[in-house]
């Protein structure tokens, strides 16, 4: 109970220094560009930050098992491509044909869920592997797919007005997207810390030789947590396509790298058994702000490609992040190696 709460108040405390660094990142951005705090602006990071946010919150599950998953940015952007190649959405899309996309989308993004655990809990391969390998094969198959059905690799278009629009991104002028967060989040954290699923999850990645010797089905635990993973990724692609209704197969690249860095910078560990759910929607903020930041900066003709930046400045804080980690879980190991020896010394006494 005491390392549980003990646990929870690093958290709290890292979280809380996330939310200044936020506000810090978006004063700075303000100063330089005082069009970066308005009202269209604002929005515009919003819609952007949604599909991350959600993207992030189910790679939390993976990452707290110890693994990692590649393929949720192609899954979450494939499984759109498909679904409206299916559905034949448009400008002119039925509404009851529209309507099939989302139970299309949310079963594509499951079944690779349930692919990749199943690759890595019952065939064993390294997380890593199996997930490069569905990210590969989920691209290439959603794309000769979409192109068998349409007889064109031209892009998927999704009506840009309209209920779609009203449900999953704005609602006349409201971000309805935050909403949706809001709920999500408050979902993941109760299945995470509050259900046998969650606590599972976290001894897989504490220890998952200890897990099974207690009698947890690891592989089973590990399963439910990349379906849940594939899951949310079919989630963020419909928050992705309403703010984005003109799809092909290479949109939204690296949105993978994006989500995976958003919830090391909040504070999950990289190799798994600690698991911060706000963490990972924080960290997702932090890098909508830099990127959109560093976009409206560097938009006067600078001569330098913003996005490059932001590329860098990530991986800059990703590997910061990491290493905050390393250094934490080594401190932690010399205290408890420390107070061993004080015991050992005690006792001869």
């Amino acid at each position: 109970m005491l390392k549980k709460k003990n646990t929870l108040l690093a958290s709290g405390k890292q979280n809380f220094i996330i939310i200044l660094a936020a506000i810090a990142l978006f004063a700075v951005f303000t100063i330089i560009k005082p069009s970066f705090a308005s009202e269209g602006n604002l929005l515009t990071m919003t819609k952007s930050l949604v599909p991350y946010a959600i993207l992030s919150l189910g790679v939390t599950f993976v990452i707290a098992t110890g693994g990692i998953d590649l393929s949720i940015g192609t899954v979450c952007i494939g499984s759109a491509v498909l679904a409206g190649a299916l559905c034949k959405t448009g400008v002119s899309a039925e509404e009851g044909t529209l309507w099939l996309t989302i139970p299309i989308i949310l079963t594509t993004g499951l079944v690779f869920g349930l692919l990749n655990g199943f690759l890595v809990a019952k065939c064993k391969i390294a997380p890593f592997i199996a997930t490069l390998g569905s990210m590969l094969f989920s691209r290439g198959l959603t794309a000769v797919i979409s192109e068998i059905i349409r007889e064109t690799s031209s892009a998927v278009k999704y009506p840009s007005t309209g209920w779609f629009q009203k449900v999953f991104t704005n609602l006349n002028g409201f971000p309805i997207g935050l909403v949706w967060v809001l709920g999500l989040t408050i979902i993941c954290m109760v299945v995470m810390y509050k259900t046998k699923v969650g606590r599972y999850i976290l001894a897989i990645g504490s220890n998952e030789e200890a897990a099974r010797l207690s009698g947890i089905n690891t592989d089973k635990y590990k399963i439910i947590a990349y379906a849940i993973c594939g899951l949310f990724a079919g989630i963020a692609a419909l928050f992705y396509t309403a703010a984005n209704p003109s799809l092909n197969i290479a949109s939204g690249n690296g949105m993978e790298l994006d989500a995976v860095a958003g919830v090391y910078i909040g504070g999950t560990s990289t190799t798994g058994g600690a698991a911060t759910v706000i963490g990972s929607i924080l960290g997702a903020v932090i890098l909508v702000i830099i990127r959109q930041g560093l976009n409206l900066a560097m938009s006067g003709g600078v001569g330098v490609s913003a996005t490059n930046i932001t590329y860098a400045v990530t991986g800059i804080i990703v590997v910061g992040a990491v290493l905050l980690d390393v250094l934490k879980k080594n401190s932690s190991s010399k205290v408890k190696v420390d107070k061993a020896e004080i015991q050992k010394e005690a006792a001869k006494k």
